[in-house]
């Protein structure tokens, strides 16, 4: 008699790394249900389209439907899983306004996550979430003039064309709010900038990109501002106006007109198809999963952006939503389900952005209060250094934060900021955290000395030396 096949809900990053990767290591059938029509798109990318960097929508696509169906997966587009029975081992799926249910073997739940808005009213025109190709390409036309709108832009996915349509009838803006600055925000604003627009930034905390620390933050603000940003920090938005298109953002008492405004304030995680069913939940209601992505209920697992992982300096239970914790989180899941049982991995919070020439690197824990929370008796630098020897022509002063356990001496994180080749560096710091260096350790690594290249003191080994002297102290 056949087993019922692995069914993975969500045909992204994380649900069609375990089905490719299933279908590679087992002779079973793999069925994906994937409620939109757009899969296996790049995320991340979405912000250099609307700028203009990348020139087609598609360009954007890894995986199309007919590559998946090459790879012998069972893929069903416009199918969305609304509920879970685990005693049953099905799934209710609704499509095309019928319902049926779909028996598994193996459940994988890689649904992703949504953008958050909070309280503010984004059913206005003119307001943005860049979170999906289909906001994407609205977005991009709404910043086109209606007689200059170039349809070829989209490609030839399955685009909302309504959307589209409606975006690039309306006249584009000439000042924009974006609120939050965190990945998106900071991302947008470039993107926004390069497309002729006015920006206010504004975000809620003391200062920008919270994850990257207090120095990283400043910075960035301040290549912002020279870039003719106007950065509101410690600003709230608290209201979107407007009747049926945004014409001001209301902060703090004050009213700023402006005719778009972006959100980037987070997202949350798509946990819906589980509701009723008792799952564990964890940090940001995420699934909670263990090494291998299994979750509480029988035969399920859940991998990407809608589950739990462990920290790789803590040890504890977080929630990174990141695009390889995805793809290495389905990647293993797949391995696992096809019968080679295979971790998928601690995080360490690894991520990079670009502001403008600007590019920072964090990784692990990059502030003393969170560390002390997470048991540790922490102590940090920040240096800034050259990029490459003093002497040789495109150098560029590097920040850098260095975090440390004083008692053991580990690396716990880091954070780095510049505008040549800085980001790339965090790489290093991410391999002494995976490694358990410390800081001792991380000081004597051989790295790559040329002038073209670095100085004899990478900024990174600078932060480490400084810092070690004041462990010894």
């Amino acid at each position: 008699m056949a087993r019922d096949p692995f069914v993975v809900v969500g045909g992204d990053a994380a649900g069609l790394s375990a089905a490719s990767k299933f279908r590679r290591e087992a002779d079973r059938d793999v069925v994906v249900f994937e409620r939109g029509r757009w899969i296996s798109y790049a995320h991340c990318g979405e912000p250099y389209f609307v700028e203009g960097t990348v020139e087609r929508l598609t360009d954007l696509l890894s995986l199309s439907p007919a590559d998946v169906a090459d790879r012998g997966i069972d893929l069903r587009r416009g199918h969305e899983v609304v509920s879970v029975s685990p005693e049953q081992r099905t799934v209710t799926v609704e499509a095309d306004g019928d319902r049926f249910d779909q028996p598994y073997a193996e459940l994988l739940v890689a649904t992703g996550a949504s953008a958050t808005t909070g309280a503010l009213d984004t059913a206005l025109d003119g307001v943005f979430t860049i979170h999906g190709l289909d906001s994407a390409a609205a977005t991009d036309a709404y910043l086109t003039s209606p007689a200059e709108y170039d349809w070829s832009r989209l490609g030839d996915g399955p685009v909302d064309e309504a959307r589209v349509e409606r975006n690039a009838a309306l006249d584009p803006p000439e000042r924009a709010a974006v609120v939050g600055g965190g990945y998106v925000g900071v991302e947008m604003t470039e993107a926004l900038v390069a497309r002729g627009v006015d920006v206010h930034l504004f975000q809620r905390p003391e200062h920008l990109l919270p994850p990257f620390g207090e120095a990283i933050g400043e910075r960035v603000a301040d290549h912002l501002a020279e870039r003719g940003v106007t950065v509101h920090t410690g600003a709230s938005v608290t209201k979107l106006v407007g009747d049926d298109r945004i014409e001001a953002v209301a902060y703090d008492g004050e009213r700023l007109p402006v005719g778009m405004a972006v959100i980037g304030i987070g997202v949350t995680p798509n946990t819906a198809p589980l509701d009723g069913t008792g799952v564990d939940r964890g940090p940001g209601t995420a699934v909670r999963t263990d090494a291998y992505g299994r979750t509480s209920l029988p035969a399920v697992y859940a991998a990407g952006d809608v589950a739990t992982a462990r920290h790789a300096v803590t040890g504890a239970e977080t929630w990174v939503p990141l695009g390889l914790t995805a793809n290495r989180a389905g990647r293993a899941v797949g391995a696992t389900v096809a019968g080679d049982p295979t971790p998928v991995g601690e995080v360490a919070g690894t991520a990079v952005v670009k502001a403008f020439d600007l590019e920072c690197g964090r990784v692990g824990l990059t502030d003393e209060g969170t560390a002390a929370a997470a048991g540790f008796d922490p102590a940090s630098e920040t240096i800034t250094a050259g990029s490459r020897s003093g002497y040789y022509p495109g150098g560029d002063e590097t920040t850098v934060t260095l975090l440390a356990d004083r008692t053991t001496g580990r690396v716990l994180g880091g954070a780095i900021a510049g505008r040549d080749r800085a980001a790339i560096r965090i790489d290093t710091l991410a391999t002494a955290i995976e490694s358990d260096l410390t800081v001792a350790e991380l000081e004597r690594l051989d790295l790559a000395y040329a002038p073209p290249f670095s100085p004899v003191w990478d900024p990174v080994l600078v932060a480490a030396k400084v810092l070690n002297g004041r462990l010894d102290d």
